[in-house]
């Protein structure tokens, strides 16, 4: 009887063991095809998310050449607009079709929305699909928002001019030739009267480019500071 019950017992263990291995066989053989699907449907978002993008692209385009502030320019911006929404919606994470959004707001005069949409952009996780050079640009961007939003005198310039300062000097440690970049700075670095780093980003512009008149003129107007 001992050898009887010791023989059914090796065998429902065995079984056991058995059943345990299928099951942890089948687990790993559905992992794999769950992270495949799921590979496949960023794929497919991604990829409704460029064609969105490189139509709404094509449309803001068109508003650019098309005169300011004209029904055509407004109507292209909207329909700009339209695409980047859509482009957004299929693919969150891709920070060009933040950007994309951004322009066409902007075009629009709808400058408010215009800087949250580039907050979005430079934010995570789109902030990770942008390559250096695409978030100075991005950041330079957003402080030339800022400045036209907050224009005038008081506090709440002061505070827009420190925070243009600060997108615009990660926007130079990212690109350091980014000449648009370097002309705010100087300009924001001129208005807060701090001539001496004024100087340096107007000069750091025109190294990269001597075809900028008005930040000469800007450069030769800044006071010369006694040694």
């Amino acid at each position: 009887m001992l050898s009887a019950g010791g023989s059914f017992g090796e065998l429902a263990v065995q079984c056991l063991i058995l059943i345990l291995a299928m099951a942890m066989g089948l687990a790993l053989y559905r992992l794999p095809l769950a992270g495949l699907a799921g590979i496949r449907r960023r794929r497919r978002a991604a990829a409704e998310a460029r064609q969105y993008f490189i139509h709404g692209a094509q449309l803001l385009a068109r508003a650019r050449s098309a005169p300011p502030g004209s029904s055509a320019a407004l109507s292209h911006a909207r329909s700009a607009l339209e695409e980047a929404d859509r482009a957004v919606a299929a693919d969150p994470r891709d920070a060009a079709a933040h950007i994309l959004r951004s322009a066409a707001l902007e075009l629009q005069g709808r400058r408010a929305p215009a800087i949250r949409a580039l907050d979005a952009a430079l934010s995570p996780p789109a902030a990770r699909s942008l390559a250096s050079s695409e978030r100075a640009d991005a950041l330079t961007q957003r402080a030339g928002l800022r400045l036209a939003v907050a224009e005038g005198t008081g506090r709440r310039r002061e505070r827009t001019l420190d925070a243009a300062v600060e997108d615009l000097t990660e926007a130079v440690r990212e690109s350091p030739k980014n000449v648009r970049a370097l002309s705010l700075l100087g300009q924001c670095y001129q208005e807060k009267g701090m001539t001496q780093e004024a100087r340096r980003a107007y000069e750091s512009a025109l190294a990269e480019d001597d075809s900028l008149v008005n930040i000469r003129e800007a450069l030769r107007r800044l006071p010369i500071e006694p040694w």
